[in-house]
């Protein structure tokens, strides 16, 4: 299958660069994946929509602040790092701008007088990644003072006090995304409330979002492309929960796209059960996998070309998808991070 099959023409006006007016004032498109039939709703609607005996699954990883600015101490250039893995607590995994020109032995002073160098290190070569050292180790407060928001690179601004409360997700615990878990953006507390009311149950997962946000599939055949390694984890209550609904006959919904990848990855095919625990994934799903786990989606509207296109696409069919984004386009729907949503059932 060829990533081109998973283009299609978004005109740039729809890409949503800024939050709604009021979190949760969205517009929210249904798919019946059985028949690709879809309705325009609003996301004030979702909770008359979701099947009353579901088990909805968040993803609760918090943003870290981890697109950091420092100065290059020979030439005083600014340059951007994108922060995305600890591999050990002075030695961090770095996304860079511009990385053909930071090479190993350069220093650079980042806000608080800190300073990181790039370390030689064999995986780096050829790639957008280095390894950034430092004498002291980077906790969550160095992010504090020094970071900023990483906005994905399709929102054409700086980020703003106003990101670093919309850009989160209400009930975000667990710090280590170097993007928000974005279905989520959708949710306040008002709507957990109503979802409860009608006795809806929900639990949580932990997945870190990485590199496979802002990586574009390059192999011409999708089959070629590689993953990158993101850190999940899973409560025994979770488990317990999911198990529990899969057995009783329950549907499993699964908010994002990050709560998907993390239920199948921790699905064990010959105990029928999701496992608890710690662990990592590169999965990656394209039409013809078999979801194990996963019964209804609630996400955002994706990128073209991407993976999570191709993850929809799996789940709901890919031409159900295309043609229901082609509607989206034409009804001005908004689209990625800051835009609309899609319930598929």
């Amino acid at each position: 299958m060829r990533t081109k099959d998973f283009y299609f023409d978004l005109p740039e006006e729809l890409i949503a660069q800024h939050p709604s007016g009021i979190r949760g004032q969205d517009k929210l498109m249904v798919l019946d994946k059985a028949t690709g039939d879809v309705r325009h709703q609003l996301m004030d609607d979702l909770p008359d929509l979701v099947p009353q005996n579901a088990l909805m699954v968040f993803n609760n990883s918090r943003v870290r602040r981890s697109r950091v600015y420092g100065i290059k101490e020979n030439t005083g250039r600014e340059t951007e790092f994108l922060f995305l893995t600890p591999l050990a607590p002075t030695l961090w995994k770095t996304m860079v701008k511009n990385a053909k020109k930071q090479r190993p032995g350069n220093r650079y002073r980042f806000p608080d007088g800190s300073v990181g160098v790039i370390t030689e290190n064999p995986a780096d070569a050829g790639t957008e990644f280095r390894t950034l050292s430092f004498t002291q180790p980077i906790e969550e407060q160095w992010f504090e003072r020094n970071g900023h928001i990483p906005l994905p690179p399709y929102i054409k601004r700086k980020d703003t006090e106003e990101d670093s409360e919309r850009y989160q997700n209400i009930y975000a615990r667990e710090t280590g995304s170097a993007a928000c878990p974005t279905a989520g953006l959708h949710f306040t507390e008002r709507m957990l409330e109503k979802l409860d009311s009608r006795g809806i149950r929900r639990t949580f997962v932990t997945l870190h979002v990485g590199l496979g946000t802002f990586l574009p599939v390059r192999a011409e055949r999708i089959e070629d492309h590689t993953m990158h390694e993101e850190t999940y984890s899973v409560s025994r209550e979770t488990a317990e929960l999911v198990n529990t609904a899969k057995k009783e006959g329950r549907p499993v919904l699964a908010v994002g796209t990050t709560s998907v990848r993390t239920l199948e990855s921790a699905w064990d095919p010959v105990k029928s059960e999701l496992i608890p625990g710690i662990n990592s994934t590169r999965i990656f799903m394209y039409p013809g996998y078999r979801f194990n786990v996963v019964d209804k989606m609630f996400t955002n509207f994706h990128t073209p070309e991407s993976t999570l296109l191709m993850l929809v696409s799996a789940f709901a069919g890919k031409e159900h998808i295309m043609d229901a984004y082609r509607n989206a386009v034409a009804h001005r729907y908004r689209f990625f991070s800051y835009g609309d949503a899609m319930l598929i059932l």
